[in-house]
């Protein structure tokens, strides 16, 4: 299958890093999709931008940090990854500190994106 071929998959990511396992299940399926060859762009949306914080310590909680997983993403060909703006700047993300690129976008452009989309998978 070519590139121009794939059917575009955006995953959408609502919740914290830590607390559930949604948090890292969401990014473990984005993963898996793209090492399928899937075309896969990723949304933080809302509390989902928490997993975006730079310098984030969960050695306290006994869990695995969630930035390694982040910084794979363009391993797997995952280079489109989005930021709900509003969220950033609820929680005081900068979009210049987290561990993988991003791009921040507008309820608008957030719009537009699912719109694009062929299939949306929310977390």
């Amino acid at each position: 299958m070519s590139k121009a071929d794939r059917k575009k998959l955006l995953v959408v990511i609502r919740h914290t890093p830590y607390g559930s396992s949604l948090g890292r299940a969401s990014l473990d399926v984005a993963l898996a999709m793209a090492a399928f060859d899937q075309a896969v762009d990723v949304l933080f949306m809302g509390d989902g931008v928490l997993q975006l914080l730079a310098g984030q310590d969960s050695k306290a909680i006994g869990v695995k940090n969630i930035e390694k997983l982040l910084g794979s993403l363009p391993l797997y060909d995952i280079e489109s990854v989005y930021v709900d703006a509003a969220g950033a700047k609820r929680y005081g993300l900068d979009s210049a500190r987290t561990p993988v690129p991003v791009t921040l976008l507008d309820a608008p452009a957030i719009n537009a994106l699912m719109a694009d989309a062929d299939h949306l998978l929310g977390f």
